[in-house]
């Protein structure tokens, strides 16, 4: 592999709008972002000499796959939502750049969790053990039926890092499922969980905004045959358990999860006191 001079052999690809409702709020702003922006930063890699492209995409390309087979990295990909078809399209533009000397490789992450100090309430794993810390009732207002793959983001940082130094012949231009097969849960498994983690509370299940179509179960099959020294050190029950006694030492409040913690709200606060436009950039 070609070194650039200035010593930049890789580059791990994170930065994305990266929230469904986000994504449709404004979706013009999204593929400008996620898929534009994008492919012109892998572009820019490639003309320096970067050999090593690691673009985070997202198990959520697979979309409304519906059945209980679980899928594979060949499985169809059928992305409902701006983000995701910005992640599919961002795949196929790097699979035409790669070649001898630039090698992409495509993580797609399960549904991440896990706690941070700028905490995401707007991920289904967080949000759930934060609204049942603060009320004591876990709320699911589907049927609970569908499938979810997640991934603790300590759990994706090591896949990353084992991608970065793993030989190019294992990794160029390969999609890579990051999860555990254990790790597949209907959303009514994951109230349960969500409920032994924050003892004394209770499960509602309302259906009361219908079914959702986003049911889909993953094989991670490929990412542990080819990196069998990878460990998973996270599975749902203990990542309840950490985000609840995280919620507990920081004193979450619901104003915290309502304002600080949500991006929409945040965004639209932003927008009613003119910092923001329609199409999310700022205006001073």
């Amino acid at each position: 592999m070609t070194t650039h001079p200035v010593g930049i052999d890789a580059v791990v690809h994170l930065a994305a709008l990266s929230y469904d409702p986000l994504g449709n709020l404004a979706p013009t702003t999204t593929y400008s972002i996620n898929l534009d922006a994008s492919v012109r930063l892998a572009e820019a890699a490639k003309a320096a000499g970067v050999g090593r492209f690691l673009y985070s995409s997202s198990c959520s390309v697979y979309g409304a796959a519906g059945g209980e087979g679980a899928l594979d990295e060949t499985a169809t990909m059928n992305p409902l939502t701006p983000c995701a078809i910005s992640k599919v399209r961002v795949e196929d533009a790097l699979t035409e750049l790669a070649d001898d000397t630039f090698s992409p490789t495509y993580l797609r992450n399960a549904t991440a969790y896990g706690f941070s100090p700028k905490l995401r309430s707007d991920l289904v794993r967080n949000n759930l053990v934060a609204m049942t810390f603060l009320t004591g009732e876990v709320r699911v207002l589907r049927n609970g039926t569908p499938w979810r793959p997640l991934v603790h983001i300590r759990d994706i940082s090591t896949v990353f890092d084992l991608v970065l130094t793993a030989p190019l012949d294992l990794i160029h231009d390969q999609a890579f499922n990051v999860g555990a097969p254990s790790e597949n849960y209907r959303v009514s498994e994951l109230a349960e969980i969500v409920a032994n983690g924050v003892p004394g509370s209770t499960i509602v299940i309302t259906g009361e905004v219908g079914s959702d179509s986003r049911s889909y179960r993953v094989d991670f099959s490929k990412l542990s045959r080819v990196f069998p020294q990878h460990t998973p050190g996270w599975n749902a029950a203990r990542g309840a358990s950490e985000l609840a006694e995280s919620y507990r030492m920081h004193g979450l409040t619901q104003d915290d999860l309502r304002n600080r913690c949500t991006r929409l709200n945040s965004i639209a606060q932003r927008q009613s006191s003119g910092h923001l436009d329609d199409d999310l950039r700022w205006l001073e």
